[in-house]
């Protein structure tokens, strides 16, 4: 599951001077050179995007864009070394467990690499997600999952998550702790978007087929793409408003999300080891503005994905119901 750990810290130091400028506003020059690559293209026409996408190497870059940079959209020089080296700790931990013979978060969490963005999240230009709406706040306060510090008593306790039911959208196409595998693979009027993640897989048709009815709710709702030059523009609907829209946002809150969301993608291969991924996410029930969030996904067709073992109706569910019962039986005991 992870990325590569035999020799990493002394790796480092290269692979951090490799990718000083990862992240950076480029040049006009690059730019330009960038404008005129052509995108390979499949037997029967479209641009190919197919391959391993994995986005384990943005973990440890924020989704939302921490307060102090302002409209900033990448690290300064010092802010970078910084980074560097706070990952470089993180990372370590997998070796630092080897070597002490335990197992801790060091075998579990996947830090990525350093890059210089300051968040995930472009629009608005403080990288920061709109307020919530009336609606929204109603909406996140009743959110409760495996974290929430309360007595859990039924399903509906936990979040489609911690159920293994789906992470979502957006929040599907964000990197995550572990297990950030993305592969893209595409068919005559198909592009198929397989997700490490709860193991789900993405179907977009690009035939021109109408919507679904608006009484036709998905978790993942209901996608149709199409091919704007080199660019795979992807519009999903119908969502069934019961996934967050991000497990945590401004203030530590559950962002929620309602049918009314809509979201927007653009994937376009830019070099031959890089797409450019734009998300742009609108939902008028919960937050009063859209927001849009923009990153490189890089090809590596060494990442294999692996089985993530989680099923609906899996056993911690029960465990955490049947213990939060005992527990205020034994409380309500200890007080007669």
């Amino acid at each position: 599951m992870r990325w590569g750990r035999v020799g990493f810290m002394a790796f480092l130091p290269l692979l951090a001077a490799a990718f000083a400028g990862c992240g950076r506003e480029p040049a006009a020059g690059a730019a330009a050179a960038a404008g005129a690559y052509a995108a390979p293209r499949t037997p029967w026409g479209d641009p190919d995007l197919q391959g391993m996408w994995p986005i384990d190497k943005l973990n440890g870059t924020p989704v939302q864009r921490p307060e102090p940079f302002g409209d900033r959209r990448y690290l300064t020089d010092e802010e970078y070394a910084e980074r560097v080296e706070r990952l470089r700790g993180l990372n370590a931990r997998y070796d630092d467990e080897i070597a002490n013979n335990k197992m801790g978060n060091g075998h579990w969490a996947e830090m990525g690499r350093p890059n210089r963005l300051t968040s995930l999240i472009v629009e608005p230009a403080n990288g920061r997600l709109p307020p919530l709406t009336a609606e929204g706040e109603r909406r996140s306060a009743t959110m409760t999952s495996s974290w929430s510090n309360i007595p859990f008593d039924k399903v509906s306790d936990f979040n489609a998550l911690d159920r293994c039911i789906t992470r979502g959208m957006p929040a599907s196409m964000f990197p995550f702790m572990y297990n950030s595998g993305i592969e893209i693979m595409q068919a005559p009027g198909y592009v198929v978007i397989r997700l490490e993640l709860v193991h789900e897989t993405r179907v977009v048709p690009l035939d021109g087929r109408a919507p679904l009815s608006p009484d036709i709710v998905q978790w993942l709702g209901e996608s149709r793409g199409r091919f704007d030059g080199d660019t795979l523009v992807i519009e999903t609907t119908n969502f069934n408003g019961e996934s967050p829209m991000l497990i945590v946002g401004p203030g530590g809150k559950p962002i929620p999300t309602s049918r009314k969301m809509r979201i927007v993608e653009r994937l376009t291969r830019s070099a031959s080891d890089t797409i450019d991924y734009e998300i742009a996410v609108e939902d008028a029930d919960v937050l009063v503005a859209p927001w849009k969030a923009a990153f490189p996904l890089e090809r590596d067709e060494s990442y294999r994905i692996f089985e993530y073992a989680c099923h609906e109706d899996n056993s911690a569910i029960r465990n955490f119901i049947e213990t939060s019962r005992f527990e205020r039986r034994q409380q309500a005991r200890a007080t007669r």
